[in-house]
């Protein structure tokens, strides 16, 4: 499922997320509290999840997905890098976290990693951190 209020971004999501055969797209949102609703309806396996989102930010929305959704993995998209929020969002039970600015080239790996089981944490923000 693709969490955001940005179409533009929304339908690059999609369309780099049917390059994979294996992967589909079981629906969408546009704010925070429609992603609870349809996550909670849909049972996705994970949710790419914008934080910047009206009526509730993502990371208010994952706490919540996480009662009505409880095997949906999240995976944070956002343009937001400062580490505070990084850090929020990542605590919170998300499984990746990705900068938009990098989705081009990690969206997918994320993709991956995460639904075979693992992590994935953006390269720009590992270097920030240097």
């Amino acid at each position: 499922m693709v969490v955001d209020d940005f179409k533009p971004w929304c339908r690059f999501a999609s369309a780099t997320i049917q390059k994979e055969p294996e992967l589909q797209i079981v629906g969408e949102a546009s704010d925070g509290s429609e992603a609870v609703e349809k996550a909670q309806k849909l049972q996705p396996d994970l949710i790419l999840l914008d934080i910047g989102l009206p009526t509730l930010n993502g990371i208010k929305a994952a706490t919540q997905i996480h009662q009505v959704a409880p095997d949906a993995k999240i995976l944070f998209v956002s343009q937001i890098s400062e580490a505070e929020i990084v850090r929020e969002a990542l605590s919170n039970g998300a499984k990746g976290y990705v900068l938009k600015i990098d989705a081009g080239a990690e969206l997918l790996p994320a993709i991956k990693a995460i639904t075979g089981g693992g992590y994935f944490v953006s390269g720009g923000l590992k270097e920030s951190r240097c």
